[in-house]
């Protein structure tokens, strides 16, 4: 049987480009895109920055105090501070998109900035076809949005994800089905998908540091840091026998909570407090009920009733508390307006997964609760 052929497609620092295109900025220049820093008195949060402010520490979700402390802008500095845009990023993601869809057998949209493509037979099996498509669609990319975007390509969708981090930005990585193990090898535990820093320190604590240790010691040992459930997903992961599927539809099953504010609030640390604690209740659900998640989504609605949402396919399906309040957070972090005062927070996981003979219960998930 044909090995798959999965390309992962991350644009780099979407959003910090597209507003460096979009106001000719010299990307030179650290530009942190968030709430207002109030010269670092702020109490919001950084959106995404370009990868100039990368190299003083900033990052997603950082308080925007921090950042300014980290990266001052004017007079103290030269870091630039912006709004977000989401029109003008969703604009420049639909016509990435309309690129890359046309290119595959199966496309399936991960975020507002990735994408996961299946061209086994686009590119007749062929990976070096595969490796001069990537280059293809990047100078597509390039000519019609100037735009940078990296790819990965492998067998499974973990190993395209991986891939397309391994030469950013604006490189192409290829993982062939006999190379797996040397691949992973090279990299630590933090580095795959499901595995967060708690779960990495546990690994640690028993020697095993990077994946060349977790091939070295095998199963038993990485059960005992991080249990049986996460040890099999991760041992799946390295064995080249995680999801190799790309969904053109994502499933409509679903689970998920939503509250509402009994009063508008504009305190950023009372809406990511209520995001975590709906994070946590709807994870118990998941758990009880023996199924995974591979989408994540956040929903804010401002005063005035406007509603935003934000989703994310992830490389495999998973019930892991830590990797969802991470994205999460992240999720809520690249859309939320903190000078818009908040009537109500959702968060929602979809595509769910369960052995057959737990189907039945999934099925009644078709809605958020």
């Amino acid at each position: 049987m044909r090995e798959r052929i999965l390309i992962h497609c991350d644009l780099d620092a979407f959003y910090a480009s597209v507003e460096t295109l979009h106001h000719n900025l010299d990307p030179n220049i650290p530009l942190i895109i968030g709430s207002d820093p109030k010269n670092g008195q702020g109490r919001g949060i950084v959106s995404t920055c370009n990868y100039a402010a990368r190299e003083f520490g900033v990052r997603s979700a950082m308080p925007i105090s921090e950042a300014w402390r980290r990266c001052p802008g004017k007079p103290l500095g030269n870091a630039l501070y912006h709004r977000g845009a989401h029109r003008l990023y969703r604009r420049a993601s639909n016509r990435v998109m309309a690129i890359l869809s046309e290119h595959a057998d199966k496309f399936e949209q991960a975020s507002i900035d990735e994408a996961y493509l299946d061209v086994t037979e686009f590119c007749e099996g062929d990976w070096g076809q595969a490796e001069s498509l990537c280059r293809n669609l990047q100078n597509l990319i390039m000519d019609d949005i100037s735009l940078s975007a990296s790819f990965g390509i492998g067998p499974t969708r973990v190993a395209a994800k991986m891939a397309s981090e391994a030469r950013k930005p604006g490189g192409i990585f290829l993982v062939p089905p006999g190379g797996l193990q040397e691949f992973f090898s090279s990299h630590p535990c933090r580095a795959v998908p499901g595995i967060g820093p708690k779960a990495a320190q546990l690994l640690g604590e028993l020697g095993i540091m990077d994946l060349s240790d977790a091939y070295r010691e095998g199963p038993d040992l990485i059960t005992d840091a991080v249990g049986i459930r996460r040890a099999q997903s991760l041992w799946k992961i390295l064995e080249g026998e995680s999801s190799n599927e790309v969904s053109i539809l994502r499933s409509r099953k679903s689970i998920g909570k939503e509250r509402t504010f009994s009063r508008d609030i504009l305190d950023t640390d009372t809406v990511f407090e209520m995001l975590n604690s709906l994070i946590e209740q709807v994870t118990r659900k998941l758990r009880s009920l023996e199924i995974t998640s591979r989408n994540v989504e956040v929903k804010i609605r401002y005063r005035g009733f406007e509603t935003v949402s934000h989703a994310k396919s992830l490389a495999i399906s998973m019930d892991d508390l830590e990797t969802f309040q991470r994205i999460a957070v992240r999720l809520l972090a690249n859309v939320y307006d903190t000078t818009r005062p908040v009537r109500l927070v959702g968060f929602r996981l979809g595509d769910l997964e369960a052995p057959p003979n737990r189907q039945a219960t999934l099925d009644s998930f078709s809605e958020e609760e």
